[in-house]
């Protein structure tokens, strides 16, 4: 199965990004080869540009705050497993402490990095991180691969905070919806969302179908319209069958 989302705003869109990042960073930094190391620390400057707005922070602890009140008033509710209910509190206060305590803007510890500022400066070059360009970066690709991850861990150990607090809210926002069966006529599905605000829809299919869902969405109305990849050029074409996939909303 294959599982597409799509963000209904500009902040799910931004927190998607990050862990997308994110999750690309943990498959490179755990490589040992020296160019594999170099995507590690190219994703931290991608990171930090897709991170730099100065309300990132505040408004994920103001949405844990949310989460953790409205979790709370489920205490009084038969059909809620006390300690399933007490373990995800606990985890909200874990999180929300340690993004608290992170101090300064976020990335501030490498912008201050005259080093680290002048590789960032010469990766968004094609080709820019050459051994005649940085000679100094070219050195340190040769050190031993363990030190090369103590070094990416320590540059990257200020941002934990904030990577686990996006991963406890999508995870959050992801439980949240209730997944449907649908079957998509002649390839086409739409369905009128009546103002109810979402923040993300989340869309299963059978990878056997080689269907690809195009959406566009609104507060009103959803549409999610089935494409194929064709062979050779791989351009998209329109799906003419019934497409049978599971849709969920998901609304905090």
């Amino acid at each position: 199965m294959i599982v597409y989302e799509y963000p209904f705003n500009e902040r799910i869109r931004t927190l998607l990004r990050l862990e997308d990042l994110y999750e690309k960073f943990l498959f490179f930094v755990q490589q040992s080869h020296p160019l594999q190391h170099q995507v590690a620390l190219s994703t931290i400057f991608e990171m930090l540009e897709v991170a730099g707005r100065a309300d990132l922070k505040s408004d994920l602890l103001q949405e844990l705050e949310r989460q953790k009140q409205m979790l709370m008033s489920f205490r009084s509710n038969p059909n809620v497993q006390p300690e399933r209910l007490d373990a995800v509190l606990q985890e909200v206060d874990r999180v929300s402490s340690a993004l608290v305590a992170s101090q300064g803007k976020t990335g501030q510890h490498i912008r201050e990095n005259e080093w680290l500022m002048s590789i960032r400066g010469r990766t968004i070059i094609p080709g820019g991180a050459c051994e005649f360009d940085l000679p100094s970066y070219f050195a340190w690709q040769h050190h031993s691969p363990e030190s090369r991850l103590e070094d990416i861990a320590t540059w990257f150990g200020p941002l934990e905070p904030l990577f686990n607090a996006i991963s406890l809210v999508l995870r959050l926002l992801r439980e949240s919806g209730r997944a449907a069966q649908i079957v998509a006529q002649a390839g086409a599905y739409q369905q009128m969302l009546q103002g109810k605000v979402y923040q993300m829809l989340r869309l299963t299919i059978d990878e056997r179908l080689n269907a690809i869902p195009e959406i566009s969405a609104n507060k009103y109305m959803l549409w999610i319209r089935f494409t194929s990849q064709q062979a050779g050029d791989m351009k998209p074409k329109t799906s003419e069958g019934d497409v049978p996939f599971e849709l969920t909303l998901c609304n905090f």
